[in-house]
């Protein structure tokens, strides 16, 4: 499988891995210098994929305890604010790429041991939508609105 795939396989990770790293003012939240210079570079994606009715229950549990391993690689990967969302059997992720080269974290992610053991528990839960692109696991959607 390509990293492109591979990515949409770790996206069965956790329900909010980490947010950017980047100092926040005292509420938490950024301010309008740092919302300017993160926006530049933080790209957002959202993939959906089925959840086997009969698997959900170990889905979630693998998801209350990720691997810290995982997680670590995750960050490392410059995937922040990571989220996934379940409705109706269907898993819906979000996160936001921060680095420069998603293909070259994507294929570092696709190459490392632990996160592949990871991959080998959650992608038996898992069912691909018939309408993904060639290549994917988890199909990408298309964003139709965003607000900051």
């Amino acid at each position: 499988m390509n990293s492109l795939t591979k990515i949409m396989q770790i996206l069965t990770l956790a329900f909010t891995v980490t947010h950017c790293s980047q100092p926040n003012d005292h509420r938490g939240r950024k301010s309008s210098e740092e919302k300017a210079e993160a926006g530049d570079r933080i790209r957002r994606y959202g993939y959906v994929i089925k959840i086997k009715p009969e698997m959900l229950d170990q889905y979630k549990q693998l998801h209350r305890n990720p691997w810290p391993g995982v997680l670590e690689q995750i960050t490392k990967s410059n995937i922040r604010n990571y989220s996934i969302y379940l409705k109706d059997n269907y898993l819906f992720s979000y996160f936001e790429y921060v680095g420069d080269d998603f293909e070259s974290d994507m294929a570092k992610m696709a190459e490392d041991s632990l996160t592949l053991e990871w991959w080998k528990q959650t992608d038996p839960c898992q069912e691909p939508l018939e309408s993904r692109a060639e290549g994917e696991w988890w199909a990408m959607m298309e964003e139709v609105f965003h607000h900051d």
